[in-house]
């Protein structure tokens, strides 16, 4: 097939490119090298110089019609990736996020909608974020979905979920396909659109559409300079240079972390399984991790003797804990992950390791996000 890949020179792009590649397809790659992503000189990124030679490459942004029209001629798939990342940061550059994820998304649709094209299927990189926080189970053993926690709670070290009603203990479940979704960031809201357009619009229009709600991805290649990526960067790049780990809330909030390799597959799967149409899927893998293990496993890997604080801050917006139900993506695709997070995160140190530390405004966006009141 000719798959147009939407931010195929990013940390999953890239890699999903190359597999493609391998796979037989004829890949183009449309992305803008945004330099928060690909650095200062992106024409040097690792992943824009990973697709440059084995993709047709186009350099432009998702929200520029022309471009974004020349690049889908021909294709048989688009995989949607291009998006503004982070939770932070989308709670204060609110219109850049919603221009790009939600504008962008809706361009290409209306180009799909509104002209000739050899357009079969459509891939949309959703996310877990658009669930904020994960599924519990009551006392009484009914689901429930936590609203977002009170500042007044979390100023006095109270970060656990609370449900009106509710006076006992939740226990955490796995959050399936069919589970409420209640975003608590602007970046979670602009996903979950992101989302609706294409699974909306899609079948109207004779095209498939196929979503995943990929979890925390992580793994070799993912910007150590980015203080909006994910916090195994953040966390290694830090330990690299010797600073200590400053460790939000009390260390205990979890995440799913599904290694790219994974995520890739399954995003293979996506464009070619024939189960895949018209459906939603969660993609990580089933198993929840605390951020103080994240840390002292790092800590482990990378040799690094730094103080590891926990420290009370907290950010809006961020959730407590979430992890995904496997079985529908199972069931429906074979797909299983082939990383667990101990072996995922020993992939990562080592690259993390032979790259070496880079320059990062991290602390800057912490202070940035203290300045407009978004972190306690």
């Amino acid at each position: 097939m000719k798959v147009l890949i939407t931010g195929g020179a990013g940390f999953i792009g890239s890699r999903l490119a190359l597999r493609l590649v391998e796979c037989g397809h004829e890949v183009t790659v449309l992305d803008n090298l945004l330099p928060q992503v690909h650095g200062d000189r992106p024409e040097e990124s690792e992943g824009y110089r990973a697709v440059a030679a084995k993709t047709n490459f186009v350099r432009g942004s998702v929200t520029d019609r022309d471009l974004l029209q020349r690049a889908l001629t021909g294709q048989d798939a688009v995989v949607h990736l291009a998006a503004e990342t982070g939770t932070g940061q989308s709670m204060y550059e609110i219109e850049r996020y919603n221009a790009v994820n939600i504008g962008g998304t809706a361009l290409l649709l209306d180009i799909l909608a509104n002209g000739e094209h050899a357009v079969k299927r459509v891939v949309v990189a959703s996310s877990r974020s658009i669930y904020g926080e994960g599924r519990y189970r009551a006392p009484d053993g009914t689901f429930v979905y936590p609203e977002h926690r009170a500042e007044a709670d979390m100023k006095a070290g109270d970060f656990e979920v609370k449900h009106p009603g509710i006076d006992g203990p939740l226990e955490l479940v796995s959050t399936d396909e069919e589970s409420k979704i209640h975003p608590s960031s602007v970046y979670g809201i602009t996903k979950q659109v992101q989302e609706q357009l294409v699974m909306t619009v899609c079948p109207s229009i004779g095209v498939e559409g196929v979503a995943f709600r990929y979890q925390n991805v992580f793994g070799p290649g993912q910007s150590l300079s980015n203080p909006y990526t994910g916090i195994l960067s953040i966390f290694s790049n830090l330990m690299m240079q010797g600073k200590p780990i400053n460790i939000f809330e009390d260390g205990e909030e979890s995440r799913d972390f599904v290694f790219v390799d994974d995520v890739v597959e399954a995003t293979v799967l996506g464009i070619e399984h024939p189960a895949a149409a018209n459906e939603v899927f969660n993609v990580g893998t089933g198993d929840p991790v605390t951020v103080m293990t994240v840390a002292q496993t790092l800590s482990r890997l990378l040799e690094a003797d730094v103080p590891i604080e926990v420290s009370g801050n907290f950010r809006l917006g961020d959730i407590r804990h979430n992890y995904a139900d496997m079985a529908k993506i199972e069931r429906l695709l074979g797909f299983t992950p082939a990383y667990d997070f101990e072996r995922g995160i020993a992939r990562l140190a080592a690259w993390a390791k032979a790259s070496g530390p880079q320059a990062s405004s991290y602390e800057e966006s912490l202070a940035e996000m203290r300045r407009k009141g978004l972190m306690k």
